[in-house]
Order: structure tokens, then sequence, then C-alpha cells
């Protein structure tokens, strides 16, 4: 059973359902976001297509990251060092910390991504945007 806007009701997705949002190389997958977890996470996929740039370095005020490589090799900048994430990897990036990934492989990789507290992907359609406008 599938619920939108509601935390309190069970969430099952199969495997590529989710809101899709579409970044140059990368497409995120939002499983479940602020509406299901009453703003308490977010988890997300974020799949990179093979020798691919990710976000750019950035870091969040006030939240925590996990990242949990599903498929591939997955390079993940903590700080200002890059470390190469394996599938089955598991990465806690703590708030105020600079972070980035990529993928410097040629094959396809993917990271689970869990933020916490929720909130993050109300800025999905900036993003989106910003990967058209510079394509």
């Amino acid at each position: 059973m599938k619920h939108k806007d509601n935390h309190t009701d069970v969430l099952i997705l199969k495997k590529g359902e989710g809101r899709e949002y579409h970044c140059g190389t990368m497409k995120a997958i939002f499983k479940a976001d602020e509406n299901e977890t009453n703003e308490k996470y977010s988890i997300s996929e974020w799949w990179l297509e093979p020798n691919s740039e990710g976000p750019g370095a950035h870091q969040h005020k006030e939240n925590d990251e996990v990242f949990y490589v599903l498929e591939g090799t997955v390079s993940i900048l903590i700080g200002d060092k890059w470390i190469a994430a394996d599938k089955g990897s598991f990465i806690r990036i703590p708030a105020k910390t600079s972070h980035d990934f990529k993928n410097n492989t040629d094959h396809r990789a993917g990271v689970l991504n869990f933020f916490i507290p929720g909130g993050f992907e109300r800025n999905m359609p900036s993003i989106v945007k910003w990967f058209e406008d510079h394509k």
C-alpha cells in the first residue's frame, strides 16, 4: 500500500518507484520525505552515470547525512579528502561537514541517502532547474 502525505500510514514502494528528479547525469528518486516522515528524515536514491560529477562540494548547517552504496563505487568527498566507497559501504557525514560525491568509474553507481531531519526535497525543484540551466 502506498500513501502520500500521511506519516502514520505504512509506505511500500517497489524498485524504481518514488518521486524522480533528473539532475544532469544524476537521477534522484525520493522514497520518503517530510510528508511521510513527519519531517524526521528524507530517504532518496541517487544514481550517477559512468564518469559523472555529483552535486558539487557543499555542507548542511543542521542536517546529518548518511550514504549507503547500493551499486558500483562512489567517490565521496568528506572535508578535504576523497574516499572510494564500494557497494555496501556506509558513510555518516555530520552537519557542517563539507562533502560531495561523484562516479569516477565506467559503470553506473548508486547510493541510498538519509537526510536527517527531513526537508531536503524542498530544494529539488531549484536543483533540477540549476542542472537544466547549466548543461
